[in-house]
């Protein structure tokens, strides 16, 4: 006799669902504590599975609901079900799976899948074959509701299903479900289709071996009349591109003739699928050979997707265009990532190397879903990069028509096709730029405040090219403009126009010295107009003019108006407010810019920055002896905190050393130094670097503590930290001068080890987009040890010279240089011998110099002078033959050989 319900109980569970659906928060916590009462009794979830399943007499709402509450219990506390309880939900979901309602099919599914992972596919050996043999039912609301639960089975468990713990059960269903992609309803013929897209991205056996049918049965089904079987398709297409491109290549030509179609499809879920296409494709060594031909078909249907969609209009409320006094929600403010401060090395290279993330986050992020549009722009920005010039040929004669279109909706989405284009085609795009700018310029005084908004991204995408020019042609055009958007009605454009602005400030960097006081009144006039959400990116453009201006914002008068209200809001904020993040990175890029002018705002901030780091080391300890009773607390608190207090000891130097002195955070560090998180490592690293700078006589007394720590940290896995760790282990070694020595064999071996490893990856430098040499850290800590303990470092000279030098034949001429140079010449001094094999490298490396300091250049003439005389001067001639021409001109004319 199977279990039944007790008439009373099922009432009492009946009103609880009853008023869990009230929108009342005080009955809706009466319903949680009677939830939590009812999860005392064993056989509560059989009466919730019963009603779900058997109590037709109940609308389908109450009965779905009740399912969900079981599938939550499930999840928290299945573990402890009596195995008759656990049988019986089991039983009833496989017995119902058919229900007439396509709700509660869908509910029990969930349930299935939910028990499923809980450990259960190998404890419920008769569910995947039950779920198999049900999908031959004559019965449509059988076969659809098996499909339903196995569709959920392959996304939650897709691994599982492909391992011998189950006996590869793959190896029957995808024979199996492959037979239902000619199944006469088309909400099974997707469901079929979902189910094998699951095992596409692992290369599941049991699809490889019938990838063939597989790929068949999609072109069968590529006109399918059903939206949701197309988006299926294209999605597949778009998944084998990437992981079986070898089997879609002889088709190449017809699958880029269907994605074209339905790029273009009436239902725009299908046509984002197939969108990605492109953007996939982009990423094929294949693409430009395959697609070139396609580009006149392609190019069109792309920036035809690129407008705004009605509905994409209706959500932006683009009809708006004054919303400034509007306060934000909540959810309209993404969580902010605070990046760790990485120690960095000025370099050669001008341009930066990577491109920032491909779309930049073009413009409209409340539609922070990913839409036609937004891909569209993408698969534009990805292919400019793969055609360059080849693309402009399809793309100008389009953009006239756009630019200067009298209806707003087309205007703007050709700006953002200019915008798309800027990097992949910049270099065609010049001869056109005289022109195009000016009218860009205009547009940032459209009355439509989403042509104003994107107007400010696709001008930031081109600043390169403005700054390029002389000032008064673009640049001071471009930020009068600028600022006035800076001050819009419109938060959007007040958005875009703070980010574009960022970027103006990092490609312009010292040009803007003259106007500053203009764009400090209007910086500073934002902060009394701004809500909260672009208040957190005004932060951003202040500290980026901090970092772009250096010590020129130092004057009495700019401190003046820029002060005052970056400490009034400090001290509105709560030390638990995340806003603290973005303003104490922009109180760091002020303290580093204005130096001595900060001093008179420092002792607060510093001191605020000590307890912020001391309460999260204490609630960390809390959390870690009572787990139960604390919560983990957000350490990027305490990471923010450190890299302010380096800002300031990079900016105030010796003026730091007091307020070091009457503040424990030497004790404070030495725990940071050993936290387990790498990035509140990697920021204590440059603290200690910067303190070692500015006020030795405090580190020195830890160095015995801190030195070990340093070494065991020497750890390429964790590259910033590596990074930070070395650089400050090179600015002790400037400090202990010969008192290093017993602590060179703790960290020698390790960096000899680093600057060998093959193209360790290189470091992006976040403040200046410059790639730096990775090695270069390493090698310049390298010199400075040998600078000051030469007789230590030398005889290990052979096994670093060759990276030693090609690392740092990049870095520009500076302090950091010139000790590393001066301790590999002590070093050559005491073992000559180890630079004999390599030593074209140290003649290169040399001549990197464009001015090296006059006692410096005699050290390079003697050794290389040395070097010549002891190979003779017929040696010499031939040794100087394999040197590239320039090489051989810079040392005949610098050092005479």
């Amino acid at each position: 006799m199977d279990w039944q319900p007790d008439e009373q109980g099922l009432q009492q569970v009946l009103q609880l669902l009853k008023d869990s659906q009230s929108p009342n928060t005080a009955t809706q916590r009466i319903v949680q504590d009677k939830l939590k009462q009812l999860n005392q009794f064993p056989d509560f979830n059989n009466y919730l599975i019963f009603v779900l399943t058997r109590l037709k007499s109940e609308d389908e709402p109450t009965r779905s609901l009740s399912g969900l509450i079981l599938k939550n219990n499930v999840k928290a506390h299945y573990q402890s079900f009596p195995p008759p309880v656990a049988d019986f939900i089991k039983q009833e979901c496989l017995n119902n799976i058919g229900d007439a309602s396509s709700l509660i099919r869908a509910t029990i599914g969930i349930l299935i899948t939910t028990i499923a992972s809980k450990g259960e596919l190998q404890m419920w050996p008769e569910l995947l074959p039950q779920l198999c043999n049900l999908l031959n039912s004559e019965d449509y609301n059988t076969c659809e509701g098996a499909f339903g639960a196995l569709q959920k089975i392959c996304e939650d468990s897709s691994e599982l299903l492909d391992s011998d713990a189950l006996n590869r059960p793959l190896n029957i269903m995808i024979p199996k479900f492959l037979q239902f992609f000619k199944h006469c309803s088309p909400k099974i013929r997707s469901h079929a289709i979902a189910c094998v897209n699951q095992f596409i991205m692992d290369r599941a056996q049991a699809l490889m071996d019938n990838i063939d049918t597989f790929i068949e049965h999609l072109f069968a089904l590529a006109v399918d009349d059903d939206p949701e079987v197309r988006k299926n398709v294209c999605r597949a297409l778009v998944m084998l591109l990437e992981v079986r491109i070898d089997r879609l290549i002889p088709h190449m030509h017809s699958i880029i003739q269907y994605m074209l179609q339905r790029t273009q499809d009436h239902d725009e879920n299908v046509a984002l699928e197939a969108c990605e296409f492109w953007l996939t494709l982009a990423e094929q060594p294949i693409c430009k050979e395959v697609l070139a031909s396609h580009l006149v078909q392609l190019i069109p249907i792309l920036v035809n997707g690129m407008k705004y969609s009605e509905i994409d209009i209706i959500l932006l409320k683009g009809d708006v265009e004054e919303d400034e006094a509007v306060p934000d929600s909540e959810q309209d403010i993404k969580p902010r990532f605070h990046k760790s401060r990485t120690v960095t090395l000025p370099h050669e290279a001008e341009r930066p190397d990577g491109s920032e993330d491909a779309e930049d986050d073009d413009d409209d992020d409340a539609l922070s879903d990913w839409n036609l549009r937004k891909c569209s722009a993408a698969a534009l920005d990805v292919l400019a990069n793969v055609f360059r010039e080849e693309l402009l040929p399809h793309l100008l004669p389009l953009l006239k028509g756009l630019l200067f279109h009298p209806e707003w909706v087309v205007k703007e989405s050709g700006i953002l096709v200019l915008g798309a284009i800027a990097e992949g085609c910049m270099q065609g795009m010049v001869p056109y730029l005289p022109e195009l700018i000016p009218h860009l310029i205009q547009c940032l005084s459209d009355k439509k405040a989403l042509v104003r908004s994107i107007a400010c991204w696709t001008l930031s995408r081109y600043a390169h090219w403005v700054v390029s020019q002389p000032p008064d042609m673009h640049l001071k055009p471009l930020m009068t403009e600028l600022l006035k958007r800076i001050l819009d009605g419109n938060k959007r454009v007040q958005e875009a126009a703070c980010s574009a602005f960022a970027t103006l400030e990092e490609e312009a960097c010292t040009e803007l010295v003259p106007y500053l006081s203009y764009i400090l009144d209007t910086l500073v006039f934002a902060f009394g107009k701004y809500q909260h959400k672009n208040l957190l990116i005004l932060y951003d453009a202040i500290g980026t003019l901090a970092d772009s201006v250096g010590h020129h914002l130092n004057q009495p008068e700019y401190i003046q108006k820029l002060m005052p209200p970056l400490i009034q809001k400090w001290n509105e904020l709560k030390d638990e407010d995340k806003d603290l993040f973005p303003l104490l990175e922009c109180l760091s890029s002020v303290a580093t810019a204005l130096q001595s002018g900060f001093l008179p705002y420092c002792e607060p901030v510093y001191q605020r920055c000590v307890t912020l780091v001391q309460k999260t080391l204490a609630q960390a300890m809390m959390y870690t002896q009572h787990p139960e009773q604390y919560e983990a607390p957000d350490k990027d608190f305490m990471i923010v905190a450190l890299d302010l207090l380096s800002g300031l000891a990079e900016g105030l130097g010796g003026h730091v050393e007091q307020l070091v002195a009457r503040s424990n955070i030497m004790t404070l560090l030495f725990q940071c130094m050993q936290d387990s998180m790498p990035e509140v490592r990697q920021s204590s690293f440059a603290l200690l670097g910067d303190l070692t700078k500015a006020c030795f006589i405090h580190v020195k007394p830890c160095i015995a503590e801190f030195m070990p720590i340093l070494g065991t940290n020497l750890n390429p896995e964790f590259i910033s930290v590596c990074n930070n760790a070395t650089w400050a282990i090179g600015e002790i070694c400037m400090q202990m001068g010969a008192e290093m020595q017993p602590y060179v064999q703790m960290v020698l071996n390790n960096l000899v080890e680093i600057i060998n490893r093959p193209n360790t990856p290189k470091t992006l430098l976040e403040n200046t987009g410059r790639l730096t040499s990775p090695s270069a850290i390493p090698a310049i800590t390298i010199g400075r040890l040998g600078y000051v303990c030469p007789q230590e470092v030398a005889p290990m000279l052979q096994q670093f010279i060759r990276p030693w030098c090609t690392s740092l034949r990049n870095i520009r001429d500076n302090e950091e240089k010139d000790s590393a140079f001066r301790g590999i010449c002590m070093m050559i001094g005491v073992n000559p011998g180890g630079v004999v094999q390599d030593f074209i490298f140290f003649c290169d490396a040399v001549a990197s110099w464009v001015s090296p300091k006059d006692d410096l250049r005699d050290m390079f003439y003697k050794i290389l002078h040395g070097f010549k005389d002891q190979v003779g001067e017929e040696n010499w001639q031939q040794f100087s033959e394999q040197f590239p021409p320039l090489l051989k001109e810079r040392l005949a004319a610098f050092y005479g050989v």
